[in-house]
C-alpha cells in the first residue's frame, strides 16, 4: 500500500490536512499552559509523531492504550483518550467534557457556533428540527428510494470508465456521496463538484489555525455561494415545506445564523464519511477473500459488513472536547480547562473491550457497541441514513452491477489522516 501526505478532513485531499491542523493548535490558551504543569501529575507521551499518525495511527494508538490511554501530548496540546471506557465515560458527560471548546475555528468558517460546538440544551435546540427527517422510517421510505436512484446513477458512469481506469473513490463513492447529501438537504440547481468545493473550502477554514488569508478568501467565497442560496432556499421551504433538512431548519423557528451555521456544517461533514465508508468496505473486502465471498452468497451480512467496517477502519477518528473543571478520568487528574482529544477510532480497537481479535476485521464479530458514531446526546445524527444509502444501497449495489469488484493491486492506493481518515485513492478493476 502506498500512503501520502496528510490530506482530507470529513473528506478528500485538503480537508484532513486542516482537520490535523486544528488539533495541532490545542483547544485554548488554558490548554496551552496545560503542559507547563508538574509531568508528574499525569502520563505525558512526548513521543507521539503527528507525522505517523497521519501515514497509520493504529501502532500508536496501540502503544498508547497500553502505556498511557489517557495522557498529555505535547505536540497536540491535548490530552489524548484512547480505551473505550475513557472515551465513553466523555460522551455521557457534557457538564465536564464540553463540546463547546474554546478559540474553535468552526465558527469563523461557518459564520456561527453550530451544534457540534454546543452542549445540550442548545445542542438539542439546533438538533431537533431534522431528527424526524433522519429517523429510520423517514430514511427507508423516503430517502431509501432517491440513495438508489443515485447509486444507479453513478454505476452507469462507473462502467463507462471501465475497469482499467476506474478509481472508487473519485468515480464513485465522491460523487454519490455528494448527491446523497443535495438531495437529503434539498438545495437546488448545485452540481456535486460544487457542493464538494464548498465541503473543502469550509473544511480548510475549520482548520486554518495559521490564519492563512488564502484560505480564509476561498473559505469565504464559498460561504458567500452557499449563504445566496440558502437566502433563497429558507423563505422557499417556509412556503413549499417538504421532507429535507433545510425545510425542516427552515420551519424551525431557530434563528436565520443557527440554520445557516448548522447547514454549512452538514455540508463540511456530510460527504466525507459515507464517502470513505464506500472505499472501506470495498477495500476490507478485497483484502477479507473467505469473508467477501460469504457476504456475496448472503446479502443479509451487508449489514454486519458496514458495522464492522465503520469499526475497523473509522471514518471520524478523532473529535475534541474541553474540561469545564478539574477532573479525575480513568485515574489520571485533569486540569480544568485542558483540551481533550476522544480518539475514537482507537477505542474501536480497545481489546478490553472488543476482544483479543479487536484489531482484526471479522464482520461475524459478537455485537458490541462501538463509538464510531459517537455516543450520548452527540450520537451522530446522520448514521441512519449512512447505514442505509452505503451499507444497504451504494456498496451492495456496486457488487451486483459488479461481482469481480476488487482492489486493483496493479496501482497504488492512498491512505490519509488520523482525526478524519480515508481512502482518497482507491483503484478498483472487477471481471
Amino acid at each position: 500500500m502506498t500512503t501520502q501526505a496528510p490530506q482530507c478532513p470529513f473528506h478528500g485531499n485538503s480537508e484532513t490536512r486542516s482537520v490535523d491542523a486544528e488539533s495541532v493548535r490545542g483547544s485554548s490558551d488554558q490548554a496551552r499552559t496545560t503542559a507547563s504543569h508538574d509531568a508528574a501529575d499525569y502520563p505525558v507521551a512526548d513521543w507521539v509523531d503527528v507525522a505517523e499518525l497521519a501515514s497509520d495511527p493504529y501502532p500508536t494508538y496501540a502503544r498508547l492504550r497500553a502505556e498511557s490511554p489517557i495522557a498529555w501530548v505535547p505536540q497536540l496540546n491535548k490530552f489524548l483518550v484512547t480505551n473505550y471506557a475513557g472515551c465513553h465515560t466523555v460522551e455521557q458527560d457534557q457538564e465536564i467534557f464540553s463540546a463547546n471548546v474554546s478559540g474553535s475555528t468552526m465558527t469563523r468558517a461557518v459564520g456561527a457556533r453550530p451544534m457540534l460546538r454546543k452542549d445540550d440544551p442548545e445542542h438539542s435546540a439546533d438538533r431537533a428540527p431534522v431528527n424526524p427527517v433522519l429517523r429510520p422510517k423517514s430514511i427507508k421510505e423516503v430517502w431509501g428510494p432517491v440513495f438508489e436512484r443515485n447509486a444507479e446513477t453513478y454505476l452507469e458512469k462507473f462502467a463507462e470508465i471501465g475497469p482499467r481506469e476506474a478509481d472508487l473513490n473519485r468515480d464513485y463513492a465522491a460523487p454519490v456521496a455528494s448527491q446523497n447529501l443535495i438531495d437529503l438537504l434539498g438545495l437546488k440547481d448545485v452540481s456535486v463538484d460544487q457542493v464538494r468545493r464548498w465541503s473543502h473550502d469550509f473544511i480548510a477554514g475549520m482548520g486554518n489555525v495559521l490564519d492563512d488569508q488564502s484560505i480564509w478568501d476561498r473559505c469565504d467565497s464559498s460561504t458567500e455561494e452557499a449563504d445566496r442560496l440558502l437566502e433563497e432556499l429558507i423563505p422557499y421551504y417556509r412556503q413549499n415545506p417538504d421532507a429535507s433538512m433545510v425545510s425542516a431548519f427552515a420551519n424551525s423557528g431557530l434563528p436565520t445564523s443557527n440554520v445557516t451555521a448548522n447547514i454549512k456544517l452538514t455540508i463540511s461533514g456530510g460527504i466525507n464519511e459515507p464517502q470513505h465508508m464506500v472505499t472501506n468496505m470495498v477495500w476490507a473486502l478485497s483484502n477479507h477473500h473467505e469473508q467477501r465471498a460469504q457476504v456475496l452468497a448472503d446479502p443479509a451480512l451487508w449489514a454486519s459488513v458496514f458495522d464492522e467496517a465503520v469499526r475497523w477502519q473509522s471514518p471520524i477518528g478523532m473529535y475534541p472536547r474541553e474540561t469545564t473543571r478539574e477532573t479525575v478520568l480513568e485515574g489520571v487528574r485533569i486540569p480544568a480547562g485542558a483540551g481533550i482529544g476522544v480518539v475514537v477510532a482507537s477505542a474501536n480497537h480497545d481489546a478490553a473491550h472488543f476482544g483479543g481479535s479487536a484489531a482484526d476485521f471479522d464482520i461475524h464479530r459478537p455485537k458490541r457497541p462501538h463509538l464510531a458514531f459517537g455516543s450520548g446526546v452527540h450520537l451522530c445524527a446522520g448514521h441512519w441514513a449512512a447505514k442505509t444509502s452505503i451499507g444497504q444501497v451504494a456498496v451492495p449495489l456496486a457488487y451486483k452491477r459488479f461481482p469481480g469488484l476488487r482492489v486493483d493491486e496493479r496501482r497504488n492506493e492512498s491512505w490519509d489522516g488520523w482525526v478524519f481518515r480515508g481512502l482518497t485513492s482507491l483503484p478498483v478493476t472487477w471481471n
